[in-house]
């Protein structure tokens, strides 16, 4: 165990730093992952969950799918512009509206992290604890997001919208108008943003955990640099 704790105080420093085996135990170990994992987690959540999360961050910002997609491009260029803008723009509100359903799956996900499971992510690729979180939450979110997704496209009357886009985009020979499921689409793109900022945590917390993390995952690794 003592091993254990010295590689990943060692993996998530990036550094090698004299370490007092004694300071620590297994539990503080554990313990002070969650923390950070906690917390990083919170912050992608308030990062996306709120407006122009996902519009104003082009890491995330939701495109048309991709056969409007390319039919807007067309669109711009024969003056619709605006009602390219407005569905995309649509498509991101619904986005922005669900993700904050994330933050207590995600902190279950985080209470329920077993010390195995603590020791993957510790000994684990850069994105270790990223992928932890989507193994044990994209199922559950998917089904907390869309029904979210669906109320925000009829408060904004999306499917209306798209049914404008589409019928003007087959007009141009560009697509056939299909029954194309757009919950559907806004509720894998939220999940893919919201996966995307917690990599962006996690890279934070590996690269300078004293300062990403909280007060319990600062006394676990405080002794890397005592």
């Amino acid at each position: 165990m003592r091993k254990f704790i010295l590689l990943a105080a060692l993996l998530l420093s990036g550094a090698a730093y004299a370490l007092s085996l004694d300071q620590l135990t297994s539990n503080d170990a554990t313990a002070g992952l969650k923390e950070a994992l906690t917390q990083g987690a919170n912050k992608a959540v308030d990062l996306l969950g709120k407006e122009n999360g996902f519009l104003g961050n082009p890491k995330v910002r939701i495109p048309l799918p991709d056969k409007l997609d390319r039919a807007g491009k067309m669109m711009r260029s024969v003056g619709m512009g605006k009602q390219v803008d407005e569905l995309e723009t649509s498509l991101n509100r619904a986005a922005e509206a669900a993700v904050p359903e994330a933050k207590k799956l995600l902190v279950d996900a985080v209470k329920g992290m077993s010390v195995e499971d603590a020791k993957g992510i510790l000994t684990g690729g850069d994105n270790s604890a990223t992928e932890y979180f989507r193994r044990t939450t994209s199922a559950p979110l998917g089904d907390k997001f869309r029904p979210i997704v669906q109320q925000s496209i009829a408060k904004v009357k999306l499917a209306e919208q798209y049914d404008k886009f589409a019928s003007s985009a087959a007009r141009f020979g560009l697509i056939s108008k299909e029954d194309a499921s757009l919950d559907g689409y806004v509720t894998n793109k939220a999940l893919d943003g919201l996966y995307t900022m917690i990599a962006e945590e996690e890279k934070a917390i590996r690269k300078d955990p004293l300062s990403a993390a909280g007060s319990l995952a600062q006394k676990v690794f405080g002794v890397l640099r005592n």
